[in-house]
């Protein structure tokens, strides 16, 4: 178990990352992550696969989402609410140092696999 990643650390969990562990944990634990975290998580993966993200950005979001697939980490999976905490953190970590690479476009597929998941959202009229 090691403690939850800091900036500098998330590179060293990029060797956990793989699409298909990422996908079946989404499907696993996605529901449990809550919408908002979805985003996030959503974002760092459709920022991943651009081609105008540098190497350390994606090695930073590999890190990040590598570890929010680890089975053990930090405080488990297992443990209800508590158990994404050092994920939420990690992904929020990633997300911060990413931001700036993420564009309109990405946003637009992360919140179309939301959408998908989780129904339209009716925007309201003020």
């Amino acid at each position: 178990m090691k403690k939850s990643p800091d900036k500098n650390d998330l590179p060293e969990y990029a060797g956990n990352y793989s699409e298909s562990k990422f996908w079946s944990k989404l499907a696993k634990f996605g529901k449990k992550l809550g919408k908002d975290t979805l985003r996030y998580v959503l974002l760092l993966y459709y920022t991943l696969k651009s081609d105008q993200v540098s190497l350390g950005n994606k090695a930073m979001i590999m890190g990040a989402l590598g570890y929010l697939i680890l089975p053990v980490d930090f405080i488990p999976d297992f443990i209800t609410i508590l158990g994404f905490a050092d994920d939420i953190a990690a992904i929020k970590v990633a997300y911060e140092a990413i931001k700036v690479s993420i564009t309109p476009e990405i946003e637009s597929q992360a919140d179309a696999k939301l959408a998908e998941w989780f129904g339209k959202e009716e925007k309201s009229e003020s």
